[in-house]
């Protein structure tokens, strides 16, 4: 099962995932999210509100690889934001709760 938060701000996100050693910038490797999302899973997705502006909503995906690796994505929430590694990391967020 995966954890839902909400915090006050991206930074706040990243600094608690880090302290649970989720230190990867899987940004860096979103080709390799795209072409094999079977290789991730989803542990923990922290989302941010903007407090005046939509555009600036974001999600943290804490994410584990299939090689044990654990770090971080950082997408935009609002439409036409999302890169398409982010809407696979949707897609698997998804599914993730259909078990």
């Amino acid at each position: 099962m995966k954890n839902r938060y909400h915090y006050a701000s991206v930074l706040k996100a990243l600094e608690e995932l880090k302290a649970k050693d989720f230190t990867v910038d899987f940004n860096l490797l979103e080709e390799d999210i795209m072409r094999h999302p079977e290789h991730y899973q989803i542990l923990h997705i922290y989302r941010y509100e903007g407090e005046s502006d939509p555009d600036d909503e974001a999600i943290v995906y804490g994410i584990k690889s299939n090689t044990g690796e654990k770090g971080v994505f950082v997408a935009g929430f609002s439409p036409g934001s999302e890169s398409e590694a982010a809407k696979v990391l949707h897609d698997l967020s998804i599914k993730g709760n259909q078990h």
